[in-house]
């Protein structure tokens, strides 16, 4: 058989080269309309987003009236209104703030926009730190001090980070959970995950009435620091009696989470399916924050309830639990929170086995 020609193969490689490209713009069109049919479909709400957009009234129109700001100010505040796209965006934004694992999803992959692909481990969601989906309020309807509000959020726009020392606008700092607190990584900035997120926020700022710019007791964490506290100092025995106490009735005794039916009734606060060391969540990383969210916020129902020191000593103990590597340790922490993630729950348990009986014991005698 004769050979090609040099002029040949150099055709036969550019046709080879022509003919992936075109593929590769053929498969992102077809991912492009498919999210843009995604976009038009109905969205089907969870049960806590039903109730939560009924409440402040969400609805397409030419103007929006706040029923939570009516009811508590007497002044029905006009704003502007709300298109039916606009609704499906707000709507898929609350059910990822409420969802973002697709749980309760007939189609996690369509109705999350596949946001699982940025979090590692199975129990991460945004409501478990935005609690209340978001506006987390007191019993006589109050915002929630100290309960990062994404409403007050949004109205802060772009803000200072201390920790980067760079402004970051609200959809930069929502990347941030996502490498930080979900132990995952960063979406795009465009992506209709961040898009969504970004149109329930403003939506709860307008219920809410917030003001664009003001500054909002519920916006952040109110941090406890180590001179709020008399002994100045963390006391790791003492945050693992409290932490038994106040916490392992919700995040269980190894602080592993509460699944039941494959639902994440309460996240794990350590091992593989917490937030990592790199993440200001962590103690040993940022020693103010964590502290701050279990002071406003834990346990359920009872918040207040823990003196400063007492928030100090439980963030202590339970950063100091096994959980994943952040980007900036390197191979061996990561090779060594491995090793613990998987031998200290087991070592833990045998020893309560063992310790039980003998418990027993000494009560029967």
């Amino acid at each position: 058989m004769k050979p090609l020609a040099p002029g040949w193969k150099k055709a036969a490689r550019l046709a080879l080269l022509v003919g992936v490209l075109l593929g590769l713009y053929a498969v992102a069109v077809a991912r492009h309309d498919e999210r843009a049919r995604i976009r038009q479909q109905p969205v089907r709400l969870t049960p806590g987003c039903a109730e939560k957009l009924s409440r402040y009234g969400l609805e397409a129109g030419r103007h929006y009236v706040s029923p939570y700001a009516l009811a508590r100010t007497g002044q029905a505040g006009v704003r502007q209104g709300y298109s039916d796209e606009d609704v499906r965006a707000i709507q898929r934004g609350c059910n990822i703030i409420d969802d973002l694992q697709g749980q309760q999803a007939a189609d996690p992959a369509r109705e999350r926009w596949n946001a699982a692909r940025f979090v590692r481990g199975t129990h991460t969601s945004c409501d478990h730190c935005h609690q209340g989906i978001g506006d987390k309020q007191t019993a006589a309807g109050e915002p929630q001090s100290g309960s990062l509000s994404l409403a007050a959020s949004w109205v802060m726009a772009d803000m200072y980070d201390q920790f980067t020392g760079i402004l970051l606008p609200y959809e930069l700092r929502q990347m941030q959970c996502y490498i930080n607190s979900s132990n995952g990584y960063k979406p795009n900035v465009a992506d209709d995950l961040i898009r969504d997120v970004t149109a329930y926020s403003r939506f709860l700022a307008a219920a809410l009435d917030l003001r664009f710019g003001n500054r909002y007791a519920e916006q952040g964490i109110d941090e406890v620091t180590a001179s709020s506290t008399l002994k100045r100092g963390d006391d790791y025995v003492r945050g693992a009696a409290l932490f038994q106490e106040k916490c392992a009735r919700c995040h269980g005794p190894q602080g592993l989470g509460t699944v039941v039916d494959g639902r994440v009734l309460f996240p794990a606060v350590a091992g593989p399916n917490a937030f990592n060391l790199q993440s200001r969540n962590n103690f040993s990383f940022v020693s103010t924050i964590l502290p701050g969210f279990i002071c406003r916020n834990m346990p359920p129902g009872e918040e207040g309830t823990l003196s400063s020191q007492d928030c100090r000593d439980i963030g202590f103990y339970i950063s100091n639990l096994p959980r994943p590597a952040g980007d900036k340790q390197g191979p061996l922490a990561a090779l060594w929170q491995q090793l613990m993630m998987r031998v200290m729950p087991t070592l833990v348990r045998s020893v309560e086995a063992w310790q039980r009986p003998q418990e027993s014991g000494r009560a029967g005698t």
